[in-house]
Parts: structure tokens; sequence; C-alpha cells
């Protein structure tokens, strides 16, 4: 659900606000040439992307997701890894995103089913006869 909706928004974002035209395109570049309103919210929105911004910080958290295996950052690095694909930053949103997504699933596999006990074999578990 959350994927979906951040998905959605940063394709609206993309196509539907800034390729489209609907913001100015006569906007100054820097905060000395004065920027407010609707140019503002341009220059905040470019500044997300330039220089790799959001796929660098889509790989940091990745990376310190599958590292320290924390669930919160690694929806941080697949959520700002999601925007980062969209937003013409793939070379490093797309290793982080894909950090994120290990972290994930393996947080989201170990809560379904029974609970494996210490002295259980992983075939156990597939009912699964011996030989012999």
């Amino acid at each position: 659900m959350v994927t979906s909706l951040v998905l959605g928004l940063v394709l609206w974002l993309r196509y539907g606000v800034l390729e489209s035209g609907v913001l100015p395109s006569n906007c100054g570049t820097t905060f000395a040439e004065g920027l407010q309103g609707a140019c503002l919210a341009k220059w905040l929105l470019v500044q997300s992307f330039m220089q790799q911004r959001l796929g660098w910080l889509s790989l940091t958290l990745g990376l310190a997701a599958f590292v320290l295996r924390r669930s919160p950052l690694a929806w941080g690095g697949w959520i700002s890894g999601l925007a980062g694909l969209v937003l013409y930053n793939f070379d490093y949103a797309a290793v982080g995103a894909l950090l994120s997504l290990v972290v994930l699933v393996r947080a989201g596999s170990q809560g379904w089913g029974r609970q494996q006990q210490s002295g259980d074999e992983p075939a156990d578990g597939l009912g699964i006869g011996r030989f012999g």
C-alpha cells in the first residue's frame, strides 16, 4: 500500500508537474535571485535529484539497513529508492532499493508460518519423511 502511494506520488510529480510545464520555466536558480512560490517548489523538487541526491540517500539507507538489519532504515531506503528510480537517480537508487528490499523481505518472512524450534531440522516443517 505504501509503495503504491509513494510510486503514484512520485510519478505524478515527474509527469504531472515537472515535465508537463505546470511550473514556471523562467525561474531563477539561486536564493539570491528571489525564489518564491511555484519557483521555490520547482527548485526544491529539482534539487532533490540533482547530483544523485535521492540515489545517494537510498544507497546510504539501504547499506545501513542491510548491515544493521533495521526495518525502518530499509523502509527509508526503499521509498527513497523508488523516488530516485522515477526522478532520474537510477544508478545508486536501484542498489539502495534492492538492499532495502532484501531486509524488508527477510523481516517479513521471519514473521510468517510457525517459528522454527532450535532442535528442528529445516526439512521437518516441509513434511518430508526420512529415508532408511
